[in-house]
């Protein structure tokens, strides 16, 4: 079992990473964190709390089972929900998670997916509010892009937040694991933002900041024509080399 309070300690570390204003992955309110405590229980972002000073203070600690639960019912309102997660939460105190925490719940449900990272990076938000997001999804730009964020992002259309889009975050995670065999790194969501998952605080924030960067060279191919996206056999060995698998362990990448 895990220590809550050395859990909370490295979520915290990743979460004010994630909110440094020099990385404009979020400003304001934006952005979620969260974190595995043990079977039963996670630490997640509170509401309202803002990442770049937030404080050991702004994690809630959350029972699964509870939030969980909000997905067996086909309708259910808005009241209903804030309700529940007001009772899943174990702290004593006014604070409670946002209703993006019915997703990070889910998330955390798959094996090695200890560590979650929500964010809206501007440059990556461009993409995704794009007409050309289609086109931008059939491919990878460049080596490093898939070493850490791997051959594809799992990609989410524009949901509406809390159930409705927990539950289409579930249903592509499922699709992509089943056509790749194994768990996204990145998910894409449309006109919202990034979520990217791991086992460690380290492989959430490599994730992050390589999917900026690929989103920063994808919005400067536009000025030159469009992107030159590598060929699919290019990608594929990409991923099975092993001076870049032994790359990915060096880099902290576990999933």
């Amino acid at each position: 079992m895990s220590d809550p309070g050395q859990v909370r300690d490295e979520l915290l570390a990743m979460s004010r990473k994630l909110g440094e204003p020099a990385a404009d992955l979020v400003i304001l309110g934006e952005g979620n964190t969260s974190a595995q405590i043990d079977d039963e229980t996670f630490w997640v972002k509170a509401s309202g709390a803002q990442l770049p000073q937030i404080s050991a203070e702004d994690f809630v600690r959350v029972r699964f089972g509870p939030v969980l639960s909000l997905f067996d019912s086909e309708d259910i309102s808005d009241e209903t929900v804030a309700e529940v997660l007001t009772k899943a939460c174990l702290n004593n105190g006014s604070t409670r998670p946002s209703t993006e925490a019915l997703m990070h719940a889910l998330l955390l449900q798959h094996e090695g997916v200890k560590f979650v990272g929500h964010t809206h990076p501007t440059a990556l938000t461009a993409v995704l509010c794009s007409q050309r997001i289609e086109e931008v999804l059939e491919g990878r730009l460049f080596p490093d892009e898939i070493v850490c964020c791997g051959v594809a992002p799992a990609w989410v259309p524009y949901t509406d937040p809390g159930v409705p889009l927990a539950r289409r975050v579930a249903y592509s995670v499922k699709e992509y694991i089943a056509r790749y065999d194994h768990m996204p790194h990145a998910i894409w969501m449309q006109n919202h933002g990034l979520v990217a998952v791991g086992t460690t605080t380290r492989e959430v924030e490599n994730i992050t900041a390589m999917s900026v960067k690929a989103a920063r060279v994808l919005l400067g191919t536009y000025l030159m024509d469009g992107p030159h996206f590598l060929a699919e056999a290019h990608v594929r060995r990409l991923t099975t080399r092993p001076d870049e698998q032994y790359r990915q362990s060096r880099l902290g990448f576990k999933l």
